[in-house]
């Protein structure tokens, strides 16, 4: 199976998420509802520029597809459980912000084990 698309979607969600982080800030700024949308805000923020730096060091970094993976899914989740709560007052489903949560927190373990692995180039 070809994980070709694994590597553009990186660059792709980096920038939607960065997209939405700043729209997010403005928001919590704007209405000032900063505990969910702040904290949404500030989790698309963190996260898209390691995403743009897998896209970069993809051949280089062994563990890149794993880890952009589980940080892009993990804050797609995260986020959008939150932003949900705040307009609907629901979460998506039962624990999906804790999921996305270690979603981001397992991502970032793989990323850290990428330096007990040769690169491509070594």
């Amino acid at each position: 199976m070809s994980t070709n698309w694994l590597r553009p979607t990186s660059l792709f969600l980096s920038g939607v998420l960065g997209a939405s982080g700043v729209a997010l800030a403005a928001a919590a700024t704007h209405t000032g509802a900063t505990q969910l949308l702040g904290n949404a805000s500030a989790m698309c923020l963190a996260h898209a520029p390691i995403l743009l730096g897998l896209y970069i060091g993809w051949e280089r970094i062994r563990t890149a597809t794993p880890a952009a993976i589980l940080l892009g899914l993990g804050t797609v989740i995260f986020a959008g459980d939150l932003v949900s709560k705040h307009f609907t007052g629901n979460s998506l489903l039962p624990m999906v912000a804790p999921a996305g949560g270690l979603g981001m927190i397992f991502g970032w373990l793989v990323l850290a084990s990428a330096a007990f692995f040769k690169t491509a180039r070594q």
